[in-house]
């Protein structure tokens, strides 16, 4: 049966968030502050902020600083994964991606289903890992943020989450 083992203890990952907006600031990105009091009720770091806009070089060069930190272990964005001319984010995280994770969005799109119905088809939400660091795209809605985080990311964030998950692996993501 999936779930917690209280037999291991847990370990805080180090979590950077990013939002893509044209628009928002710290004051209103309620979508960043979500991932950032659901990351550290679960125990997790903050390890950085960031409010950049929907400008893929600009994503791209954010991403790449976090990837050479080694203190940076999951990177976390939200916003810019629509279909119109602005949502950039999936473009700028494929720039810096080595392994997809496919079945991120493919989850995160069904367990949404659940909550918006078929507009969740226009979510690219997706996960990759890049050079060691995971990264995970949501959309930018609140409702968005909080499925993604409450129904995924923080049973995966979680060494003790039975069978497997994704904390337990960071060790091994740069073996050749």
């Amino acid at each position: 049966m999936p779930g917690i083992d209280d037999t291991r203890p847990f370990v805080p990952l180090n979590i950077a968030v990013l939002t893509v907006s044209d628009s928002r600031t710290e004051a209103d990105d309620s979508s960043g502050a979500l991932l950032i009091e659901r990351l550290t009720t679960a125990g997790h770091k903050l390890a950085d902020r960031r409010i950049i806009r929907d400008e893929a070089d600009a994503i791209v060069d954010q991403l790449k600083a976090w990837i050479a930190d080694p203190e940076i272990e999951i990177v976390l964005s939200t916003g810019g994964t629509g279909v119109t001319g602005r949502d950039v984010t999936p473009e700028a995280f494929e720039r810096v991606i080595d392994k997809k994770i496919e079945g991120f969005g493919e989850l995160f799109r069904m367990l949404s289903y659940q909550t918006i119905g078929t507009s969740t088809i226009q979510s690219r939400a997706l996960g990759g890992v890049a050079n060691g660091t995971y990264l995970f795209a949501l959309p930018g809605s609140r409702g968005a943020c909080k499925d993604g985080w409450d129904m995924i990311l923080r049973h995966q964030l979680d060494n003790r989450h039975r069978p497997c998950n994704f904390a337990e692996l960071l060790p091994r993501l740069k073996e050749r």
